[in-house]
């Protein structure tokens, strides 16, 4: 083998190696290639179960609002909608021992509970101790905004509020501006406060089968990294002609400094 022919094959092969194929980026592929719709079977979100540092949104409403006004923070019975921080400074935070304290309520143990559980708790409480059943107590407990953390690479880093029940990796993903093209989508990171410990695992967002992950479906306070691939360390290019481009600026900076040294 020449010389040429060996610094061509030496380009092309720099030149195939930093670049980033198709299939690192597209999500959800079906990777069985069987070429035909597949069904999946989707694995239901397990119920959120209440940590310390949580933030609630509890409001009670009866037939005579005048009658449930003083278990309410100040601007829950208007009716009107909260903004993040509003909700986080009249909503209830659970604190270190796993209570809420409510108006005349008191301290009330949340920890480890779901939703609804806790919703059931103070209904059965307020008709137990203030009211009879044809007050008709409407009471509803949501969590202040649906809260994760993404990092790494993605358009928009930071933590992150959406105000809905269910909220998938895809979704908050999108909402942080997507992962750039230098991010590793095969190994995306999530880290997960449980009542046990930390739990990290990674999900690969190109496989069709991450919708069977436990992980799909994240939960409050859940944490996200993307890893960035090797050709952004590498610096030669994302794109072919990002690479060719590396590479004829390389060449020409070799062949004046060559020029040069032979002068």
């Amino acid at each position: 083998m020449n010389k040429n022919s060996f610094y061509l094959l030496l380009l092309v092969s720099i030149l195939f190696t930093s670049c980033i194929p198709l299939n690192d980026l597209v999500y959800l592929q079906d990777k069985g290639a069987t070429g035909t719709k597949s069904n999946i079977a989707v694995v239901e979100a397990k119920p959120y179960r209440l940590q310390t540092n949580d933030v609630l949104s509890v409001n009670i409403k009866a037939i005579d609002p005048k009658l449930v006004a003083i278990f309410n923070t100040t601007d829950a019975a208007t009716g009107t909608g909260k903004s993040e921080s509003a909700l986080y400074f009249d909503g209830f935070t659970v604190d270190d021992h796993g209570n809420i304290r409510m108006p005349v309520l008191g301290e009330i143990n949340v920890i480890g509970y779901t939703l609804e559980e806790v919703r059931i708790k103070i209904e059965k409480q307020l008709l137990e101790e203030y009211f009879k059943s044809g007050a008709n107590i409407f009471v509803t407990v949501k969590l202040a905004g649906f809260r994760y953390t993404i990092n790494g690479e993605v358009g928009s880093t930071g933590t992150k509020t959406l105000f809905q029940q269910q909220v998938n990796i895809m979704e908050a993903i999108a909402n942080s501006g997507d992962i750039t093209i230098t991010g590793n989508r095969k190994a995306v990171t999530i880290i997960r406060q449980s009542p046990t410990g930390v739990e990290m695992h990674d999900i690969d967002l190109t496989d069709v089968n991450v919708i069977k992950s436990p992980y799909y479906y994240l939960q409050p306070n859940d944490y996200i990294y993307v890893k960035p691939l090797k050709q952004k360390t590498w610096g030669t290019g994302k794109t072919g002609i990002e690479s060719i481009g590396t590479i004829i600026t390389i060449l020409s900076l070799a062949t004046t400094t060559y020029l040069l040294l032979k002068l």
